[in-house]
């Protein structure tokens, strides 16, 4: 398993006492396939995510990534393998107004302590993979939002990572261009091997997923294995 939450609490102080976010919660996901978290506002979803993206670590249970538990791991150490080993699309794409797309890619590199301008290829590769080759040298004002988000989920593949986690993609997007950008999260999961987590109210664009789990009240309730 390349993504291993196994028995997972978290909880959150609320005055006296403490409010279950996430209760006992496990989730394997595999190289190559996509998991959809589902559920309404409050239930856990973000809670999940942001344990899996080992931002906030759970009162108990493990987190694994590509077969590394995180249980005991400094902050430094933590921040290197979320650099090496997970790519996180946020919700809102994030760009920096003064760079261009190629830049907002290769910026990730240098953070990697690698050249940005010998990133470049890799960064037109990723842009050519989302659709974006010819809208490279264009700046965040220039890219409808559909394009914005594009930019983003190339982004987050720009240091070749093993886990992809993706917090509601399309909620800004229209219908058609958020089916297009649920499509292409497909396509690059199963081109790169990632294995991608996806958060989402939204049940629309799920047919092609290889699992649905949904949270009700911090609780894994109704997984469908594949």
């Amino acid at each position: 398993m390349t993504l291993d939450l196994n028995d997972v609490t978290l909880t959150y102080p609320d005055g006296d006492h403490r409010l279950t976010a996430l209760d006992r919660v496990s989730l394997r996901v595999d190289r190559g396939s996509l998991a959809a978290v589902v559920g309404p506002s409050g239930s856990g979803k973000s809670s999940l995510l942001a344990v899996a993206a080992t931002l906030i670590t759970p009162d108990s249970g493990t987190v694994g990534i590509d077969g590394t538990v995180t249980t005991g791991m400094s902050r430094r150490e933590l921040t290197a393998l979320r650099r090496t080993k997970i790519g996180i699309v946020f919700q809102q794409p994030n760009l920096v107004a003064s760079l261009t797309a190629a830049e907002q890619l290769q910026v990730m590199a240098q953070i990697d302590g690698r050249s940005p301008g010998g990133a470049r290829p890799r960064a037109m590769e990723l842009l050519d993979a989302v659709g974006l080759a010819g809208q490279a040298d264009r700046r965040p004002h220039q890219l409808s939002g559909g394009q914005r988000q594009r930019v983003n989920i190339a982004r987050a593949l720009m240091n070749d990572p093993t886990v992809l986690l993706i917090d509601e993609p399309t909620s800004a997007l229209d219908h058609e261009r958020g089916a297009a950008v649920l499509g292409l999260i497909t396509e690059l999961t199963h081109r790169n091997a990632t294995a991608t987590v996806l958060v989402t109210h939204d049940r629309t664009h799920l047919t092609a997923v290889d699992r649905i789990a949904e949270v009700h009240d911090g609780r894994l309730t109704t997984p469908v294995p594949n």
